[in-house]
């Protein structure tokens, strides 16, 4: 008889990889905070709001004995009322000042500081994920968040522009008629542009977020930031930064409503939202990474 012990079974002896084991934990991780994002009864609400923007402007357009003149109210708000799919293009301009800054600086300046505050911070830490894991997964899913909002803003503008006026091809900003399923796609492509521009601001409610252990004081500083942006793009006098602040090409999506698109704002938007993206993230890096959360 041999003495030999027999092989031993590779699936049952086998240890995974500590990197396999990590992406693992941050598959799991970004899961659950998408689930705590959207499932969370505050930003439902905000998302809520949101989608009652474009309804309360196309019931106002609608129950108006005079429909809105060329110049006057937001961009397209004219042209609601021959083509409903232009409700989308003025939701968007109207949340882009204040509501939707306010619901990515919610969420953002939540992400870290709410967890701190709970006292729930520490117990994610004791998973086998790194800090600056963590902290891409809380980016992760703010950009998600932003994402989901201007979409909701597009869908629910589409739904009530259809239901309250007729629909059919539109007249881009340079003269030229496209065809419905066209202006669809650039509803949709403007709305992705819109979320993507909330990317800088994002990193900058994270950042905040790393900073305090009080989530409102993260969100308040978030938006106060977003509000001195606009205003500082709004004065002439200080023209020289314009180009450098996060909300400067915001609405640069007009770009997509003209024929051929003039992608250069376009390019250059997103290349601002990832140059903030990339300081901003750093910092929080370094302040989360160099700070005490055991206690």
């Amino acid at each position: 008889m041999s003495t030999s012990s027999p092989p031993l079974d590779r699936a049952a002896t086998s240890v995974p990889a500590p990197a396999a084991a990590g992406r693992r934990t941050v598959g799991r991780l970004l899961r659950s905070e998408l689930g705590m994002v959207f499932r969370r009864r505050r930003n439902l609400v905000l998302l809520v709001v949101l989608a009652l923007i474009p309804v309360l402007i196309g019931m106002a357009i609608k129950l108006s004995s005079n429909s809105p003149g060329p110049g006057e109210g937001p961009p397209f708000i004219d042209r609601i009322a021959g083509n409903g799919l232009f409700l989308s293009l003025t939701a968007m301009v109207v949340v882009l000042p204040l509501f939707l800054p306010l619901a990515v600086s919610v969420v953002a300046g939540d992400s870290i500081a709410g967890e701190a505050n709970l006292g729930t911070l520490r117990y994610l830490l004791v998973a086998p994920v790194r800090r600056g894991r963590l902290l891409a997964v809380k980016y992760t899913a703010a950009l998600a968040f932003c994402l989901a909002a201007v979409l909701v803003v597009a869908a629910a503008g589409v739904a009530t522009g259809a239901a309250l006026f007729p629909v059919g091809r539109a007249t881009l900003l340079s003269g030229t008629t496209i065809a419905l399923s066209e202006t669809l796609l650039r509803t949709l492509l403007v709305a992705l542009y819109v979320g993507v521009s909330m990317a800088g601001l994002a990193s900058i409610g994270l950042l905040a977020s790393t900073l305090t252990e009080v989530p409102i004081g993260a969100m308040a500083a978030t938006l106060t930031l977003s509000i001195v942006s606009q205003v500082l793009d709004s004065i002439p006098q200080v023209s020289v930064v314009h180009p450098y602040l996060f909300t400067h090409r915001w609405l640069a999506f007009g770009e997509l409503l003209r024929d051929p698109v003039a992608s250069g704002e376009l390019w250059l938007g997103i290349a601002t939202q990832a140059a903030w993206a990339a300081v901003c993230l750093a910092l929080a890096w370094a302040r989360f990474s160099s700070s005490d959360v055991s206690s």
